[in-house]
């Protein structure tokens, strides 16, 4: 009889990180009986990754409504996940990281009496406002799991401290790496086609170097923005020759001071947010990425690309510790100063682009499946 998945997640980043394990599952039909559920927490983001990497949900929630707060899409997907849970019935649900989707399914999971795999799990600021909600929301599935798949020791030693049984944790890198291999190979690969990579190829002189920027924190809403904006302005007039690429997120708190401030000025492109494909090309062309995501944290060090991470705090502590990534918060000065440093010092530029990514070898999903296999090792044989 097969083991049967449930894998859900809602995002364009649980999508990235959650595609390569659905993959992986799938190439043992024999074994498992693999299905996916999208809360669609976000919606046209997400679908964009689903046709990247082929993938069919065979239930879609569509949750996604305007001005939406976190108090009714909790409710929501807690709601809307019952009946799925009832029809499918399986033995173990996946969710992944630390979004609303996250949480929410792993609560109505343990109603239904699944075991949960909490994939990337164990990642800690111990501050429950930064990132916010994300914090709480990885910490509350972290309980909640009965697998805990930590990217790093320092994630698993994190679970530990919680008094997580050691047999419940496996270390298995971070399955955003085997996204990125798959993905590198996809955009290079002969008779691969993008519009918005032509448009960028079009827009952008290659020859010059990039500067790619991502914003989008609630913690940055307001002030750090504004702030981040000064800091990008004064990049772009002391070095005219720098092209500072941002795709601005649809949020209006981000959108409106990031055109309002930044808009008109000729070696600052704000674009619209970029298709996963795009995104990683325009990564792996950059010199330098500033950003405030979690997930590039992750990736960039994987292409080589240096990272100045616009958070007080990070859950990623490892990247800081490779020297990897660095953390420059928002204020203006020192973003301004720490990339300075880096158009101008080659020496210090190759040291951080070129150490040793804490995050895996691109093969987390192996390892998961290995781990659930190992369980159900009588059965199977």
């Amino acid at each position: 009889m097969a083991i049967k998945n449930l894998i859900i997640f809602g995002t364009r980043p649980e999508a990235i990180k959650m595609a390569p394990l659905v993959h992986e599952f799938r190439k043992n039909p024999d074994i498992f009986k693999t299905r996916v559920c999208v809360t669609a927490q976000h919606r046209e983001m997400l679908d964009q990754v689903l046709d990247f990497f082929d993938i069919s949900p065979d239930y879609d929630l569509d949750l996604m409504k305007p001005n939406q707060t976190l108090h009714g899409l909790t409710a929501a997907i807690i709601t809307e996940l019952e009946p799925v849970l009832s029809d499918f019935q399986p033995d173990y649900v996946y969710v992944h990281g630390d979004t609303t989707t996250t949480m929410a399914s792993s609560i109505a999971a343990f109603y239904s009496g699944a075991k949960i795999c909490h994939v990337e799990a164990g990642l800690r600021t111990f501050n429950k406002h930064a990132p916010f909600p994300e914090e709480i929301n990885r910490s509350v599935a972290g309980v909640i799991a009965d697998i805990h798949c930590a990217p790093t020791q320092t994630s698993c030693d994190n679970l530990l401290r919680e008094n997580k049984p050691a047999e419940s944790i496996v270390i298995t890198g971070n399955t955003v790496i085997d996204a990125l291999q798959f993905s590198q190979l996809k955009v290079n690969s002969e008779g691969f086609t993008d519009d918005e990579i032509e448009a960028l190829k079009e827009r952008l002189d290659l020859d010059r170097r990039i500067l790619l920027v991502t914003g989008h924190r609630r913690e940055n809403h307001g002030e750090g923005f504004i702030s981040i904006c000064k800091a990008l302005r004064g990049l772009a007039e002391k070095y005219p020759d720098l092209q500072i690429v941002y795709p601005v997120h649809l949020n209006p708190k981000v959108k409106g001071p990031v055109y309002e401030l930044l808009g008109g000025i000729e070696n600052i492109h704000l674009i619209p947010p970029l298709a996963y494909p795009a995104f990683i090309w325009l990564m792996s062309r950059s010199h330098i990425v500033l950003t405030d995501s979690g997930g590039v944290q992750e990736e960039a060090p994987s292409l080589g690309k240096p990272v100045l991470v616009m958070r007080e705090t990070t859950e990623r502590p490892e990247a800081v510790k490779a020297g990897t990534v660095l953390l420059v918060g928002t204020d203006a000065d020192l973003i301004v100063t720490e990339t300075t440093k880096l158009l101008e010092d080659d020496t210090l530029y190759e040291s951080m682009g070129h150490r040793h990514n804490p995050y895996g070898d691109g093969k987390a999903c192996e390892r998961i499946l290995g781990h659930i296999l190992k369980d159900h090792a009588d059965e199977i044989t």
